[in-house]
Formats: C-alpha cells, sequence, structure tokens
C-alpha cells in the first residue's frame, strides 16, 4: 500500500485507501517486466498471423454488428441456423450491390483524372514545377520501359513481381480473407452463447461465473450499440453527402455519398482523406477555384456536424475514450493491418477498457484509458 502523505487531512485518508484498493498498481517490477514481454509477444502474434487473425476480429466484430438481426428472426421463430444465413447473406448481397452499382461512376472518374491534369495545374501554379518534373520523370520512365534493350543498361525484370502477378496475388489475399470472415461470422451468429455458457461452466467460483457474464453482456450491448449507431450516423452523412454534391453540380452524388459513408467509419483519419478526396474531385470539375472548394467545404462542414454534435451526444453515455489514445490506436493498427485496422481500432479499444474497468487488476488501465 502506498503511503498516505504527512499533509493528508485525516478525513481523505480512506479516500485514498478505497482509490488504492479499487485501482490497484502492481509494486513488483518483474510484473511489469513480464507483462510487457507478454504484450510484446501478443503484437508480434497478431502481426506475423494477421492474415488468419484478421478476418476472425473482424468476423467477430461484426457479429456484435449482426446479432441483433438473428435475434429478431429468432423472435418470429426462425430457425438460428437460417436466420444466421439470411442475415449474413443480406449483407454480402448489399456489399455486392453496392461495389456493382459504384464500378461505372469510379471508372468513369478514374478516366477523367489524366485529362484532368492541365486543369489541377491552373488551380495549382505553386505546384507546376513540381508537376512539371514529375511528368518528365514519368516520360523517361515510359521512354525506359519502351526501349528495355538499350546499349549500356540492362533492367532484370522478374516475371512474377509483374502487375498482373501483384493484382493476382492481392486479389486471392482478399478473397481468402473474405471467405474465411464470411465462414467464420456465420458461425459465430449460429453459435450465439456457447463460448459464454461452456466459459461460466469451467469458472471455479459464482463470483467469477457472474463476472464473465457480464463483461460479454457489456461488451455485446455497448459495442452493439456503437457499431449501430456509427453506421446510422455513416449513412445519414453519405445522404446528405450526396445531395450537397448534386445540389453544387458534381456529379455522381451515389458515389461521393458511399465515399463518405465508408470513409466515415475511421475516425479523423478518413474525413481528411476525404476532404483530400472531394478538394481533388472538385478541382476536376470546376474551373474557377471557389467552385473547386465548394465540395471539400460542405463535406467538412457535414463531417464537422455529425462529428462535433451528434455522435458524441448519441454516444457520450457509453464511450468516454482518451482521444489521445484513440489517434494512437488509428495509427497502430492501421500500420499492424492497413485499413480494416483503422476501422477496428476503436471498437477494439472499447473492448480493452470494458475488460479492464471489470477486472480489478487492470481497473488502474481502464482508468488511464477514459476520457473526460
Amino acid at each position: 500500500m502506498t503511503p498516505v502523505p504527512d499533509d493528508c487531512p485525516p478525513e481523505q485518508h480512506s479516500v485514498v485507501t478505497d482509490a488504492e484498493a479499487d485501482m490497484p498498481l502492481p509494486s513488483n517490477p518483474q510484473t511489469f517486466f513480464l507483462g510487457g514481454i507478454f504484450a510484446l509477444s501478443v503484437f508480434a502474434t497478431l502481426y506475423l498471423a494477421s492474415p488468419i487473425i484478421l478476418p476472425v476480429v473482424l468476423a467477430f466484430v461484426l457479429k456484435l454488428l449482426l446479432q441483433p438481426a438473428v435475434r429478431l428472426l429468432q423472435r418470429v421463430h426462425l430457425p438460428r441456423a437460417i436466420g444466421a444465413l439470411l442475415t449474413v447473406l443480406l449483407a454480402i448481397g448489399t456489399l455486392v450491390g453496392v461495389v456493382a452499382g459504384l464500378s461505372v461512376p469510379a471508372a468513369n472518374w478514374a478516366t477523367k483524372l489524366p485529362e484532368g491534369i492541365p486543369r489541377l495545374e491552373a488551380h495549382l501554379v505553386v505546384l507546376k514545377n513540381p508537376i512539371m518534373a514529375l511528368q518528365k520523370v514519368i516520360q523517361q520512365a515510359e521512354e525506359v520501359a519502351d526501349n528495355p534493350a538499350q546499349k549500356g543498361s540492362s533492367i532484370a525484370v522478374r516475371p512474377d513481381l509483374g502487375l498482373s502477378g501483384a493484382l493476382f496475388t492481392g486479389t486471392r489475399a482478399v478473397l481468402g480473407g473474405l471467405f474465411t470472415t464470411v465462414l467464420v461470422l456465420y458461425f459465430l451468429l449460429v453459435a450465439g452463447d456457447i463460448f459464454l455458457r461452456r466459459i461460466v461452466e469451467i469458472l471455479p467460483t459464482f463470483s467469477n461465473k457472474r463476472q464473465a457474464v457480464d463483461i460479454s453482456q457489456q461488451i455485446q450491448e455497448d459495442i452493439s450499440a456503437y457499431l449501430m449507431t456509427i453506421t446510422a450516423m455513416n449513412a445519414a452523412v453519405g445522404l446528405a453527402t450526396a445531395v450537397a454534391m448534386y445540389l453544387c453540380g458534381l456529379g455522381d452524388p451515389l458515389l461521393w455519398g458511399a465515399s463518405a459513408f465508408l470513409l466515415n467509419y475511421i475516425p479523423i483519419l478518413g474525413p481528411l482523406l476525404g476532404i483530400v478526396i472531394f478538394l481533388l474531385a472538385g478541382m476536376l470539375s470546376f474551373d474557377s477555384l471557389w467552385g473547386a472548394l465548394l465540395p471539400p467545404a460542405l463535406y467538412f462542414g457535414l463531417h464537422l456536424l455529425e462529428g462535433e454534435a451528434l455522435t458524441p451526444m448519441l454516444l457520450a453515455r457509453r464511450f468516454t475514450l482518451n482521444p489521445v489514445l484513440v489517434i494512437l490506436s488509428l495509427v497502430f493498427w492501421f500500420w499492424m493491418w492497413g485499413v480494416l485496422g483503422a476501422i477496428l481500432a476503436v471498437p477494439l479499444l472499447a473492448i480493452l477498457k470494458i475488460i479492464c474497468d471489470r477486472l480489478r487488476p487492470l481497473r488502474a488501465l481502464g482508468h488511464f484509458l477514459e476520457g473526460e
């Protein structure tokens, strides 16, 4: 126990003692050392085994989002296996429909990009010289690629590292991860609370059983509420963005609405990327600089209204995470698992806080993760 300061009033001695009892801090240096080694081992495993672990974690988070739909189907006397299958098929169908519907306008904007370079140069006069230098480098690279057998130069090209090979490898990895996610998600939805029941059965004391049930229920309630709230708010932002882009004359409002919807799943970093995307789209579409700045300004205003007013008001009672740790978590999980890691960063941090708040040895860490 930490000694009470001499100048501490007697009536505050019990407060200090209660705080130490609620949030005990390990005093043995070996505890920090072993805990650090364990944490590094876990993170190394998560990084090296990401092709297997990431789809499983994603399936677990999606299970928390889709579990209410399966329970709703159960209430209408539909078997759990069939309800889980219908829910998964509906999610896959929605994803495929969105991708198919947005592929044509996305391809059109991709073809506009090379033609819009002169317009970009007109808007970005300051960057004219760097753009010209970049064009010169690209031209020289194309000349070298067209004449690979020039005298005095030798370029070794590995056929297995070509563009087609890289695309094939990347597509295979994405499809493999998607298949694993869907498979694990279906069986998680079918299994329901079977893992919780098995954990409760093997725990020795009644207090341990009650604690496990409390942690599981809190994770399901809070993370499900968070995911459903964020999805609803992202849909509202996407709809408002589509209407705003249509009114300002940007074109393809469904594409921009879907982009705003998806980018909003990544806190802070997603909206920043969205501002850059809308700025480039405005520069490619409008001749005047003020017209080019209108789409990103509208998108920023909508995000500011949603991110600073509506979403915090809806989630303030459930989530009070330290914003600095949220940023660090975004950066860390993006480095670990890419874009999906950035999407999962906040749910993983929230799950960690829920567990720490309900396990006495980890309450100090849970208090450290808490925001204002």
